[in-house]
């Protein structure tokens, strides 16, 4: 079986051994990938055979805004420990500055930093979401970051009209904490709302409502679940007593992104 230089690459990426190793380990095994990392690991090459399989469900969120550009960029290892190093740390600054720069896909420019990066500290390392978002002229861009052990873990932009840098703040710091996951009503997919609404009615049925009353108490409960998930329906975090869409008044919410860690 032949084997590519992607080949080696991933193999490295994947094991932390070294380019040559990797490529022996391949020639040994005839390109199987999985034959290479036993290979690797028998030899005593591999900082884990096993490391692309690993749970990275750590890591941070870097934010940052930049006159009318914001950005951020979710970097996932697998534990607090490399999550608050120093080269973890830098890494995540640097690919934010390239974003910020050079929008979304320029984080394809610090692939050879991210690969020496795993090597370096041994464990599955990899970009999560990146979001880049430039303001419109005149409009606003909120954001907020929650930070938790020195890292930012939860953040948030948010783009908005006709609104003032507070209630901008006062909308991301919302959607921290809400995690809504559509704007309004109309962007939620058709097919979502139909699996919803045949879900309550099952549960309705269940429940031995009257079968005249089925249909009005499933609107209902729709009514609910876009209160759930849609921003302008979710009552105010810090206001209960009345909806976003009544929050902002005249202003508008030109759009959102929310990322993450965990």
């Amino acid at each position: 079986m032949s084997f590519t230089a992607q080949d080696v690459k991933a193999l490295r990426e994947s094991t932390g051994a070294g380019m040559m190793d990797c490529k022996k380990a391949l020639e040994e095994s005839s390109g199987d990938i999985e034959a290479a990392k036993q290979y690797l690991r028998e030899k005593g090459l591999a900082a884990s055979a096993k490391r692309d399989d690993r749970e990275n469900d750590q890591g941070l969120v870097a934010l940052g805004i930049e006159g009318s550009t914001a950005a951020m960029v979710q970097l996932k290892c697998e534990t607090d420990f490399v999550a608050g190093s120093e080269h973890f740390l830098n890494e995540a600054a640097e690919l934010l500055k390239a974003v910020l720069a050079g929008g979304a896909d320029a984080v394809a420019s610090r692939e050879t930093q991210l690969e020496e990066l795993r090597i370096l500290l041994k464990e599955k390392i990899e970009l999560g979401n990146v979001v880049h978002m430039v303001a419109a002229d005149g409009n606003t861009i909120g954001h907020y970051e929650h930070i938790q052990g020195g890292r930012g873990v939860n953040g948030v932009l948010v783009e908005m009209a006709g609104a003032s840098d507070e209630l901008a703040h006062d909308i991301a710091v919302h959607i921290a904490f809400a995690r809504p996951q559509y704007l309004n009503r109309e962007d939620v997919p058709a097919d979502v709302v139909a699996t919803e609404r045949s879900t309550l009615e099952t549960i309705t049925r269940n429940e031995g409502k009257p079968e005249q009353a089925i249909e009005k108490i499933v609107e209902g409960r729709i009514g609910g679940f876009f209160k759930d998930v849609c921003l302008l329906e979710q009552p105010f975090a810090k206001d209960d007593k009345q909806s976003i869409r009544q929050l902002i008044g005249s202003a508008e919410i030109v759009r959102f992104a929310q990322v993450e860690i965990g």
